[in-house]
């Protein structure tokens, strides 16, 4: 049981990071340019990795282990927000200065929104063994899914978020300088920024809906799986303004995940006859990542005329 001073530290470190990025390295809207992104990357996976040295002097081998691991899973599942991402931005004309606040909200609505779904997914299987097998049936299905499905457009304009937000008010197609809400005669309106947060959000929810239950085939515990999740997601959009320009470079990384998933998911459906160490899933994991990636580089994708939509 992680003692409840740990979980208040841990959430005073995500408060002050947040603040950090916000109040005082992004307090003006900007671009955020290649080296800045880069910058915060390496700041962002360092402190993960810090972190998770501390897991190891405090509680061991095995939970800093089972940490690395989730902490590898949903990082590499994030990426694929970040074809999302453009695609949200691109839809809703997002100028590239503004991008980055759309996603400090984001992350916050997501660092709330994986609390409840991994408190709630852990109390779950604690009380219902067989719903383990529920999820790795789901990971399974889900990673079949994702390698055979074809590249499909996504209409942001049709996401249940955007359409429920409408009938509650009113929305503007003016940006107004970076505000998310605007009075237009006096009577207040969402702008497209608030609207690209909202499918932002949407989209960060059926994410969560594949990523819980691939951390929780890795670890049980609450900590090791909240905080593995929160330093991958915090980290999405210094690693967004990095890859962005060159997601197109990593066609084969969905295949990557896929295997990943399916991998994760007989991980669950077989635990009650055979255990894989936790070392073993993360030699797996990273090895499917490095040969997709690897992939991508030496058999890069043949341009076309045609538009190439994710």
């Amino acid at each position: 049981m992680t003692p409840v001073w740990l979980w208040v530290a841990f959430g005073a470190i995500v408060v002050f990071l947040l603040a950090l990025d916000l109040g005082v390295f992004n307090r003006k809207a900007h671009e955020v340019k290649l080296k800045e992104a880069l910058g915060w990357t390496a700041v962002w996976i360092l402190t993960a990795l810090i972190f998770n040295v501390g897991i190891y002097v405090w509680k061991g081998h095995q939970p800093a282990a089972e940490f690395l691991t989730a902490y590898v899973i949903e990082k590499a599942l994030s990426v694929d927000n970040i074809f999302v991402f453009i695609i949200i931005f691109s839809y809703f004309h997002v100028g590239k200065k503004y991008q980055h606040k759309i996603l400090f909200w984001g992350v916050i609505g997501a660092v709330l929104m994986r609390a409840v779904f991994i408190g709630a997914g852990v109390a779950v299987i604690d009380r219902f063994a067989w719903v383990m097998y529920v999820f790795g049936a789901f990971l399974v299905f889900t990673g079949i899914k994702l390698a055979v499905k074809k590249d499909e457009k996504i209409d942001p304009e049709n996401n249940i978020g955007v359409r429920l937000l409408k009938k509650v008010m009113p929305v503007t197609h003016s940006a107004d300088h970076g505000h998310f809400f605007t009075r237009i005669n006096g009577k207040l309106h969402a702008t497209t920024l608030f609207v690209a947060l909202v499918v932002v959000e949407m989209t960060d929810l059926i994410f969560a809906v594949d990523s819980i239950p691939a951390v929780l085939a890795v670890s049980r515990d609450p900590f090791i799986a909240y905080t593995s999740n929160i330093f991958a997601i915090m980290g999405l959009r210094s690693l967004y303004f990095a890859l962005a320009g060159v997601m197109d470079l990593f066609h084969y990384l969905r295949f990557g995940l896929a295997v990943i998933l399916v991998f994760v998911g007989v991980k669950m459906l077989i635990a009650e006859h055979y255990h894989f160490p936790v070392m073993v899933s993360l030699g797996v994991i990273l090895g499917v990542l490095t040969a997709s990636v690897a992939a991508s580089l030496i058999w890069p994708v043949k341009k076309t005329h045609t538009d190439h939509a994710h």
